[in-house]
């Protein structure tokens, strides 16, 4: 993890720490009158270093684990993603299966988000994804679960080898998972140890006393969780308290409900100002988990007992003992039931759920949205994992191709039919152009901050270099060609029949070209960046044509044949420059043994 990303977690680091010393603050000012009764007083300042020390350790362990997992897997599942998603089922084995390999909730639904924008998949389809995404996160509560302190330090000092030493950027990676690994269960361990002194002090089992309470557990975990962002960070301090005998069964599972509500404030806050497909999505995840509160809530007893009877016991030990050795797991079963229980309940209304999100979030502000001009896909979530935002930038490619697209097929039935509004209208689309180019360059700029390998580096330059070259098409349309319609309109210049029919051919053409240009960037496809290069004898026999067309009108008594040659030598001379540009987009898709051949 690098500075950049560092910085971008901060929302969560340090709203977590303000959040235990204000904690930490309240109980030392009960401690007072506790110390006077009892004669003993915890050494606070040292518990407080201890605590916070191993939350960081904790925090950051989880980061590199994310990180790693990411790197490792996160275009693989992508692509899982986009293809296992053909019914609610599948769905939701599909999102389990993604998120319990990249660890975030966040990025899957972020994926699902443009999926949906790019018409890869339904809103109804989503719903089982997310709720499968819900089941993939259980995984976090299952791994910090287990007791395995012993071995934590050595996974840190192999995945520390492995990241410093191996040459294999895959095995980098590898390493940064098993040290992140490492880091959260020895983060657990350092918090445990220094909790410890509070089972004696009163005033703190007190307080925990009324986390007994499920609706103040519900509610206290839910703002927790959502002033910190982070719902694997607040079930790791669940954990970790019911590892020191402070809560019971009922008021952890109280507690990781809240935590399954407050997760849901990352994906309400990411879609602020974001195009309403987010917004359902967001909402989807709100509702199903709410929703799976309220249902449960009255049976937590039921769910205690339930996860009592299918977790390890331990009837050798007593006490809090054996409360703090059982306790963690039967929290991470409980989590894991609620999450699957609430999925099978829900499974079978995805096409209701998506209906009634459709009801909440109408599209009757389409009209308005359209007129907000700004990139669908890049999201800021996505940044911390470069194969992952560089395939939104290239879904973001094809986004401003279909806007250079209309541009191209407009322009010509304007240029001949003197069309002043069409030409108007052109004109705007252009500085959409320019907006969504400023805008993918920005994010590459951002994406070549991050930790890239030398393909990644490669690929990053190369859609620079595309979306440049998709800009540049987009100028010549507006500082050229739509400027020759207003002077045809001005000069009142007739353009015949024969001649429309030679320019609209070769406008057809040049789309061609575009077109194959754009899919051949977005889609990594070299067999139409092979289309487009190959076009270049036809593209120039189509232009030497109409040259030799436009000759045979010179000699013509026409009036205004000598501004209608020179202004239709213009076109033409206008549409061979959108062609080198469209093949330039082309060839920085071709690797270099086929660039040579040509």
């Amino acid at each position: 993890m690098n500075l950049e990303q560092f910085h971008r977690r901060q929302p969560i680091v340090l709203p977590l720490a303000v959040c235990v010393f204000a904690l930490l603050s309240a109980l030392l000012a009960r401690s007072a009158l506790a110390a006077e009764a009892s004669g003993s007083d915890p050494d606070w300042l040292m518990m407080t270093v201890e605590l916070l020390g191993g939350l960081a350790i904790f925090l950051f362990g989880m980061m590199q684990m994310e990180e790693g997992l990411k790197a490792v897997a996160g275009e693989r599942m992508k692509g899982i993603l986009a293809r296992l998603t053909v019914n609610r089922f599948m769905g939701v084995g599909t999102g389990a299966l993604v998120t319990a390999v990249i660890q975030s909730s966040s990025v899957t639904t972020v994926l699902v988000v443009g999926f949906i924008s790019a018409g890869l998949m339904s809103l109804s389809q989503s719903v089982g994804v997310i709720m499968g995404a819900n089941i993939g996160t259980t995984i976090t509560a299952q791994i910090v679960a287990f007791k395995i302190t012993k071995a934590a330090l050595g996974m840190i000092a192999v995945g520390f080898a492995m990241l410093f030493i191996a040459k294999s950027d895959k095995t980098k990676h590898y390493g940064e998972m098993l040290m992140g690994l490492g880091m959260v269960f020895f983060g657990m361990h350092v918090m445990s140890e220094a909790m410890e002194p509070l089972r004696s002090f009163q005033p703190f089992l007190d307080l925990m006393k009324s986390m007994d309470n499920p609706l103040v557990g519900v509610l206290i975990a839910a703002a927790f969780t959502a002033l910190i962002q982070s719902s694997s960070a607040s079930t790791g301090i669940v954990i970790v308290m019911a590892s020191q005998g402070f809560i019971s069964l009922q008021a952890g599972i109280a507690l990781a409900f809240g935590a399954n509500i407050g997760t849901c404030a990352t994906a309400l806050l990411a879609v602020i100002g974001k195009p309403r497909e987010a917004v359902r999505a967001a909402i989807v995840h709100l509702l199903f988990n709410v929703c799976g509160v309220l249902i449960w809530l009255p049976f937590i007893g039921f769910i205690a007992s339930f996860v009592t009877s299918i977790s390890p016991s331990y009837p050798d030990l007593s006490g809090a003992a054996r409360l703090a050795a059982e306790t963690p797991r039967q929290i991470a079963n409980a989590h894991t039931f609620f999450n699957v229980a609430n999925t099978l309940i829900f499974i079978w209304f995805t096409t209701q759920i998506a209906r009634l999100v459709e009801w909440l979030v109408p599209d009757k502000a389409l009209e308005e949205e359209a007129m907000i001009v700004r990139t669908r896909f890049l999201q800021e979530e996505l940044l911390s994992t470069p194969s992952l935002a560089l395939d939104q930038v290239r879904m973001e490619v094809m986004h401003m191709g279909e806007t250079v697209n209309q541009m191209l097929k407009g322009i010509m039935p304007a240029i001949i039919k003197g069309d002043r509004e069409a030409l108007e209208e052109i004109r705007k689309m252009d500085d959409t152009v320019d907006i969504l180019h400023a805008g993918i360059i920005d994010y590459l700029g951002r994406i070549s901050k991050q930790q890239l390998n030398d393909e990644q580096t490669r690929e990053l330059l190369q859609l620079m270099e595309a979306v440049s070259n998709l800009e540049n098409i987009g100028d010549i349309i507006e500082t050229n060609l739509v400027v020759l319609g207003y002077d045809r309109i001005k000069d009142q210049i007739q353009i015949s029949e024969a001649t429309q029919g030679v320019l609209n051919g070769f406008q057809q053409a040049i789309t061609r070209a575009v077109t194959a240009a754009v899919q051949a960037v977005a889609q990594r496809n070299q067999r139409a960046a092979q289309v487009v290069t190959g076009m270049k004898e036809e593209i120039n026999q189509i232009a030497d044509s109409a040259a030799l067309h436009e000759a045979r009108r010179l000699v013509a008594e026409e009036p205004n044949r000598i501004p209608a040659y020179t202004m239709e030598i213009d076109l033409i001379e206008k549409q061979k420059r959108i062609y080198y540009f469209a093949k330039r987009m082309a060839r920085t898709v071709l690797p270099a043994a086929i660039l040579q051949r040509e």
